[in-house]
């Protein structure tokens, strides 16, 4: 269904795909905004990118199950985390790296960033992926 590749003539990717193709008349959704939330609007794991990581992921999780689509069905991420350096950036892909988000390989983008929308906020993740099965008809 999705062709995935890495582009011979570019440097390998660590992790993660250079392309995703998608034929005509797939369903996609798009995710905004994966955040460090819990779901009554607390922070979870202040000044933990590992901890904020590990949720991002649950709730991204989440709204893809409420979509009908998985983790697995991602085709392409980004990852924005507020770090100076690659230290904080490496430990997130880490985490990234070693969820169901991965599997594919997708294509994503890791990017470092001065401050995110929430007080605290240390990681942001939105994706798209393929909703599977039959498109749903309107009425």
């Amino acid at each position: 269904m999705v062709q995935r590749s890495t582009v011979p003539s570019l440097f390998p990717p660590p992790g993660y795909a250079h392309t995703a193709v998608v034929p005509p008349g797939t369903r996609l959704a798009f995710l905004a905004g994966g955040v460090p939330l819990a779901g009554d609007g607390t922070l979870v794991g202040p000044g933990d990118h590992v901890a904020q990581t590990h949720q991002v992921l649950a709730n991204v999780a989440e709204a893809l199950r409420h979509v009908g689509s998985g983790l697995e069905w991602v085709v392409a991420s980004t990852v924005y985390v507020v770090a100076a350096d690659p230290g904080p950036l490496s430990a997130v892909w880490e985490v990234v790296d070693a969820s169901g988000l991965a599997d594919g390989p997708h294509t994503s983008t890791l990017l470092g960033v001065s401050t995110l929308g929430y007080t605290g906020q240390l990681v942001e993740i939105t994706v798209t992926a393929v909703v599977p099965g039959p498109a749903a008809v309107e009425g």
